[in-house]
């Protein structure tokens, strides 16, 4: 079985390094019970993923290339707008790849860099640009950004 162990942080835009090319990424999510269902655009490539419940920082997680051209007609036709844009970086620091997201659309202004981990309790060295550590805030969770975009809570946050 496929395990994610993830963990999320907000960022400081204005201490980040130089960025590489992004990833351009849209995304949008099927509707389904237990389970998240995101189909996902990555430049000239295309991705159905399942992911299960999350217990603490982990959980399944099932991801498949599929073509392009589904993956337009499943985000056009079967996930509800609005759907995620975004650009990633990745950024290698101190021997752990981080991938920045600067988000668009309704959410930007949103910046959270993520880091996918060997196991829960493995250690890693904090970038100077991470903030805040959001990996039990459910409105950072992109599935909830398509329903409470970050416009409608920045000010809180």
């Amino acid at each position: 079985m496929a395990i994610e162990i993830e963990r999320k942080f907000l960022i400081d835009p204005a201490l980040l390094p130089k960025l590489p090319a992004p990833f351009v990424i849209t995304q949008g999510y099927i509707p389904a019970e237990g389970v998240t269902v995101r189909v996902r655009t990555k430049n000239a490539k295309a991705f159905l993923t399942l992911k299960g419940k999350r217990e603490g920082i982990v959980r399944s997680e099932f991801e498949y290339e599929v073509p392009v051209d589904d993956a337009f007609a499943m985000l056009q036709e079967l996930c509800p707008a609005p759907l995620i844009e975004k650009k990633r970086y990745e950024i290698l620091y101190e021997g752990h790849l981080w991938e920045v997201d600067i988000f668009e659309g309704e959410n930007a202004g949103l910046y959270l860099a993520e880091i996918e981990l060997e196991s829960a309790d493995e250690t890693f060295a904090m970038p100077p640009w991470v903030t805040r550590e959001v990996t039990d805030d459910r409105r950072y969770y992109n599935s909830n950004l398509r329903t409470l975009p970050y416009v409608r809570f920045k000010n809180e946050a």
